[in-house]
């Protein structure tokens, strides 16, 4: 499993982590800064971890999908620190040798680690800052 905190998603490093002979499927999703939330134009986002707690979190979410789908390799990649519109923040990915379960256990993957991994948000518009909760 790869398994990451990290300032700069490297999206060729997950896909060829990821891909190999015996999948037929890699799915992967990324995450990005939006230049919009709630109305106001974005600046930046900033984003904190409890590593250690979070590195923990992502691991068991991963656990989790492994349980429930027959996959070959699985990432889990999130950025600490301040990200532009654009930027990737993000990337949850399966490989697997089907379809079905690659799209599935991405989808599970990155709704989890939303759901449990103590990463927390400030967005930044042009007038003001705002911490957003991250586990709703």
């Amino acid at each position: 499993m790869l398994i990451k905190i990290i300032d700069h998603i490297d999206i060729q490093e997950a896909y060829k982590y990821l891909n190999n002979d015996g999948a037929g499927a890699v799915n992967v999703f990324l995450g990005t800064v939006r230049d919009n939330s709630k109305g106001k134009k974005v600046r930046q986002l900033a984003f904190e971890a409890y590593e250690p707690m979070a590195l923990k979190e992502m691991q068991k979410v991963a656990e989790a999908a492994a349980e429930r789908w027959p996959l070959l390799a699985i990432a889990i990649i999130h950025v600490t620190g301040t990200k532009k519109p654009g930027e990737a923040v993000v990337l949850t990915g399966v490989s697997s040798a089907h379809r079905d379960a690659s799209f599935e256990a991405c989808r599970f993957l990155i709704d989890e680690l939303k759901r449990t991994v103590p990463i927390w948000k400030k967005e930044f518009y042009e007038d003001e800052s705002v911490w957003v909760n991250a586990h709703p």
